[in-house]
């Protein structure tokens, strides 16, 4: 087994790494930390809980306490690139607990926020610069940033940036980055853009690839429960009293819907709260801050708001609608079992979302098992295809008559029509 020490980390870390109570190194620090102590590039593929944060944060550290330079003003020594300010915070407070004995100095940047702060933070210059493209840019195009001086770039959840359409503005960023470089680059998955990216921006690259998408949700229980959709929010009601789900993750696939399942379960006298793009991040961090301390049960989510919620003991995740992409599949239900630990994936899947059921299955190269023990349970017919009424309910009769009767049409109907 191989320990923390074996990887080449200085004592600092090490000390650093024993206070976080950390005693055995993931998969993906074990295979990178290596290489990024060498000054290698290195393309990482992992899913978020693996470990990531602190397989580029520990070597980045030390690296830039064995060069001993001053950031420059305006500029950065270290710069992350990453989705979502939520992810940015995180990734943050891992650099301030591994990097204690350190000393380094800091920075984050993102939207929804004023900028002076950013702005007066960046005038004398950071060793670490965390920061959302979008906001990052803006700084820039005002002259307040200044990356002549990064020595190593990280791309953190590269594919969400490329989902979330910051593309063009991650290309603007490190074309104003330093060619002799080290550079990482993070992805969930490995679509062609995102080989394309890693082309054009890493030289003479390892490839780490951790836990591919069909053993990632081997840790976790999932179960797909067949539902009516004007039965769905009952059904989760009658879930949510059961006291075994501590702290649940709803998904929703807009935000208006999560304010909504939000509002109605606070009714129920559900401690929920909602956590979307529309909200600002004062309100964002509230809500994650009231859900990390267990004043809040159930955490309401989209799926771009929830990339980055880095929350322990999550004990269900629940699709109260089943994603449109199957890889958002795996990054939702991987918001439970993270650090080693095990969950349960709860999907609620109505007559309309058959297909993305196949897809997900599919996707993740097994089936997931149906709950039919819940009281509203729906079989849906396969012979009348997917949008069809569920067969399992009971049905309204019409004019007196049973469900299945038709009235006979005449013979020369079909010719009437025609002419």
């Amino acid at each position: 087994m191989t320990t923390f020490s074996e990887l080449g980390l200085n004592d600092s870390l090490l000390k650093a790494i024993t206070a976080e109570g950390y005693t055995t190194p993931t998969p993906i620090q074990t295979q990178a930390i290596p290489f990024l102590l060498q000054g290698r590039d290195v393309l990482g593929i992992a899913q978020t809980g693996t470990g990531k944060t602190a397989a580029f944060a520990l070597p980045i550290l030390q690296r830039l306490s064995e060069k001993k330079r001053r950031a420059l003003p305006k500029g950065a020594r270290a710069l992350i690139l990453t989705p979502t300010r939520e992810l940015a915070l995180q990734i943050d407070e891992g650099f301030k607990a591994y990097g204690r004995h350190f000393g380094m100095k800091r920075t984050v940047i993102f939207g929804g926020v004023g900028q002076r702060p950013q702005v007066n933070a960046m005038r004398n210059g950071t060793d670490i610069l965390v920061a959302t493209p979008g906001r990052l840019l803006d700084l820039m195009n005002q002259n307040h940033v200044d990356l002549r001086s990064v020595e190593i770039l990280v791309l953190d959840e590269a594919d969400r940036m490329l989902d979330m359409g910051f593309i063009r503005d991650v290309k603007t960023i490190t074309s104003k980055v330093p060619a002799e470089r080290q550079t990482l680059l993070f992805s969930a998955t490995m679509p062609g853009s995102i080989i394309s990216l890693a082309k054009d921006l890493l030289k003479d690259f390892e490839r780490v690839e951790i836990t591919p998408q069909s053993t990632t949700v081997e840790r976790i229980a999932q179960r797909v429960m067949h539902v009516a959709q004007h039965d769905k929010r009952q059904l989760l009601a009658d879930l949510l009293n059961d006291g075994a789900i501590t702290r649940a993750i709803v998904f929703t696939r807009t935000k208006h819907g999560a304010n909504r399942l939000s509002e109605q379960l606070q009714k129920g006298g559900v401690a929920a709260d909602a956590i979307h793009g529309n909200k600002s991040q004062t309100a964002r961090q509230k809500s994650l801050a009231a859900f990390k301390t267990g004043k809040v049960r159930v955490l309401v989510a989209t799926d771009i708001a929830a990339r980055g919620i880095d929350v322990d003991n999550i004990s269900h995740v629940i699709n109260y609608e089943l994603p449109l992409e199957p890889e958002s599949y795996v990054h939702r239900i991987g918001r439970t079992a993270r650090a080693g630990t095990e969950g349960i994936a709860l999907s609620f899947c109505d007559s309309s979302e058959r297909g993305q059921l196949r897809a997900i299955e599919r996707a993740i190269r097994q089936s997931i098992p149906v709950d039919v023990a819940h009281a509203y349970h729906a079989q849906f017919s396969v012979n009348q295809g997917d949008a069809q009424r569920p067969t399992g309910r009971p049905q309204r009769k019409r004019s007196g008559k049973p469900h299945h009767h038709r009235r006979k049409r005449p013979n020369n109907a079909k010719k009437q029509r025609a002419a």
